[in-house]
């Protein structure tokens, strides 16, 4: 984007109410908007390679939800989120913490996480097996670095990220909570209750997505229990909402700089993120059949020739 295109963008959020401290940290992140999109491309490649390598090494695994969230958590922890990488502390001080609430996603966590310098790139070849810190959905037991908390009981990840957002401003501590769950997850009444406390408490240091692919085990979310109007849903529990195409790596940029400098305002952030799940491999594109099914041997083979190979497998 040419210099007078990244100034027009700015102006077009002049009206948004960001502090200056804010608006600082906003225009600095828009400002980056398509600089780096080709890296992360190429990084959303190579760990949509993991991910179904990995499900089929342990023949068990989630690659649809995981390859429709790839683009999201690659801009997420290489564009967006201010952490201390390769280095991990538990207490997270002075850091941007991340939240998976759907914990079954954990192979494209795992990737991006391993991809980023958290932990060796070859550990992910022990997805799921005997004595692995790398279990099926994400646990502290074993002292994987990234990890923060144990989940995949869904509906519990915004409870407890809401904790640690308060923490931080009891420490005095401006980073930001990031959390991600999926659009079945909202199913669960603890959400809910989670999303009210939040709004009651004035968290304005969170920004949580939804992984919005109308699809859940069992079927689509239309047909296993509607979800309605989300945006106008979470307006009425007082978040502020916004939208984005979680596949297009500009918008995502765009939103989360947008997101971050609408926070500190009083009030918690969403955004719905329009996703297809098994995004990148034909056969698992938009169907809940590949929620939690592992690919064959040669149903492996013709996803590998869709997915460029860009960091080098494990």
């Amino acid at each position: 984007m040419p210099d007078a295109g990244i100034q027009n963008f700015q102006r077009s959020f002049k009206h948004l109410p960001i502090t200056r401290k804010r608006r600082s940290t906003f225009v600095s992140d828009i400002s980056r908007v398509m600089s780096n999109t080709p890296e992360l491309q190429s990084i959303a490649s190579q760990v949509r390679r993991d991910i179904v390598r990995m499900v089929h090494g342990a023949s068990s695994g989630h690659p649809g939800g995981s390859l429709g969230c790839t683009d999201f958590l690659v801009t997420l922890y290489f564009d967006t989120m201010n952490t201390k990488a390769p280095e991990f502390h538990m207490d997270g001080n002075g850091e941007d913490l991340f939240f998976l609430s759907n914990g079954h996603i954990s192979p494209v966590w795992y990737s991006t996480l391993a991809r980023k310098g958290f932990f060796p790139v070859a550990e992910l070849a022990t997805f799921r097996k005997i004595d692995t810190r790398l279990q099926g959905h994400p646990a502290t037991e074993e002292g994987l670095p990234g990890i923060r908390v144990a989940s995949g009981s869904l509906g519990q990840g915004l409870s407890v990220a809401l904790g640690a957002a308060q923490t931080k401003k009891l420490n005095g501590d401006d980073s930001l909570v990031f959390t991600l769950h999926g659009d079945g997850e909202l199913q669960e009444g603890q959400i809910w209750e989670a999303a009210m406390y939040a709004a009651h408490h004035k968290i304005d240091n969170i920004i949580s997505t939804v992984d919005y692919n109308k699809q859940q085990i069992d079927g689509s979310t239309d047909e296993v229990m509607t979800l309605g109007d989300l945006r106008a849903k979470w307006e009425a529990f007082g978040w502020t909402v916004l939208e984005m195409d979680g596949h297009n790596i500009d918008a995502i940029k765009s939103t989360l700089a947008e997101a971050k400098g609408m926070t500190g305002q009083g009030k918690p952030i969403i955004i719905l993120m329009t996703t297809d799940m098994g995004k990148g491999v034909d056969f698992m594109e938009g169907t809940h059949k590949w929620h939690g099914v592992a690919p064959n041997d040669e149903q492996l083979a013709s996803a590998l020739t869709q997915l460029e190979e860009t960091l080098g497998d494990y």
